[in-house]
């Protein structure tokens, strides 16, 4: 039987029996229908994975007994940080998902002038909790301990001015530019990412963000859809840079 990676909000240490929170224990109990004396691999995002044996299993908490911690291999050297216009469906879900599989360490959702996508205050904290839930599944899925980081969707004027501080290589996809990712010979390890619309982005939007130090790119002469360059832009950067080797 596999041995199910499962996160969990709870303060997590070896040798220790650890009462697991409500959602965790939820979905061992109900929906994998675990027994006292199954095996699990716990993680809450330190980077350690807890192999475990379930000691109690209740209809209101699963109480787990942990082993010595073990270090995860499965984080890459290069740090990716995604800046995604939101886009109507499923498809940022689909983004997200994929991004997590791919070693992606922050996501941030954004508003620009073609986004079709409008959110209350209110959905916008919603739709930041369910993109997160997206994210913990798929990390458990993938084989991650490290779950990244689904930002407050913000406007897309308002990221880049907090992304010109930070480092590394920045690059705005712009399928009517030229240049490649193999035209760029110093090895990053932190790379940000600006993935438009489904309209792309406008003129003055790749224009500011030329500003701020991103450099424009494109993956050939095809247009990709908004879900899919992020997952053709995260595999190339772990190809190039990362643990795709």
């Amino acid at each position: 039987m596999r041995i199910p990676n499962i996160y969990t909000d709870s303060h997590l240490k070896a040798q220790e029996d650890i009462e697991l929170d409500a959602n965790a224990s939820q979905h061992l109990a109900k929906v994998l229908r675990m027994k006292k004396g199954y095996q699990v691999r716990l993680f809450n995002g330190d980077g350690m994975f807890y192999p475990a044996e379930l000691i109690e299993v209740g209809k209101k908490a699963v109480v787990a007994k942990t082993a010595d911690a073990i270090a995860s291999d499965t984080e890459s050297k290069v740090h990716t940080h995604l800046g995604q216009v939101m886009s109507r469906g499923d498809r940022m879900d689909y983004a997200v998902q994929k991004a997590t599989e791919l070693g992606v360490s922050d996501i941030t959702p954004l508003f620009s002038e073609r986004c079709e996508v409008k959110l209350t205050a209110e959905r916008i904290e919603k739709r930041k909790a369910h993109w997160q839930q997206v994210a913990i599944s798929a990390a458990e899925q993938c084989g991650r301990a490290v779950v990244p980081t689904i930002h407050k969707p913000v406007s897309l004027n308002e990221w880049l001015k907090a992304e010109a501080s930070e480092s590394g290589l920045k690059l705005v996809l712009h399928h009517r530019d030229t240049q490649n990712l193999e035209d760029i010979q110093s090895p990053p390890n932190r790379v940000t990412l600006l993935i438009g619309p489904e309209g792309g982005l406008s003129e003055a939007e790749i224009k500011q963000a030329y500003m701020q130090q991103f450099i424009s790119t494109t993956f050939g002469p095809r247009v990709l859809r908004t879900e899919t360059a992020p997952v053709t832009a995260l595999t190339l950067v772990q190809w190039l840079w990362g643990d795709f080797r």
